[in-house]
């Protein structure tokens, strides 16, 4: 079994050092674990991969507000997942 923890320190070393895929492994590992907070910081840092996770999670979830802001953190299709809930018919938001 691999140790999570040295596991995500060696990936946050590298992702610190601007490697993408590490970062891109941290926001999987962060979703596995339901860890909204470390991948909306993922996010923040520019990690499109998390953003692309926490707007699926939204989607799902129908969270408006939550997509607005990932489309405001810079994911853009968190912004075209917003405009498509926003004018579908009202209908299907129904549960």
């Amino acid at each position: 079994m691999v140790n999570r923890n040295v596991d995500r320190v060696t990936l946050r070393e590298l992702a610190d050092e601007g490697n993408e895929t590490a970062l891109d492994r941290l926001a999987d590992l962060a979703d596995a674990d339901g860890d909204l907070g470390e991948l909306g910081e993922l996010l923040d840092e520019g990690s499109m991969h998390a953003g692309f996770l926490l707007t699926r999670r939204a989607v799902a979830a129908g969270d408006l507000r939550e997509l607005q802001r990932i489309s405001d953190a810079g994911y853009d299709e968190a912004g075209d997942e917003l405009e498509r809930l926003l004018n579908a018919p009202a209908d299907e938001h129904r549960d």
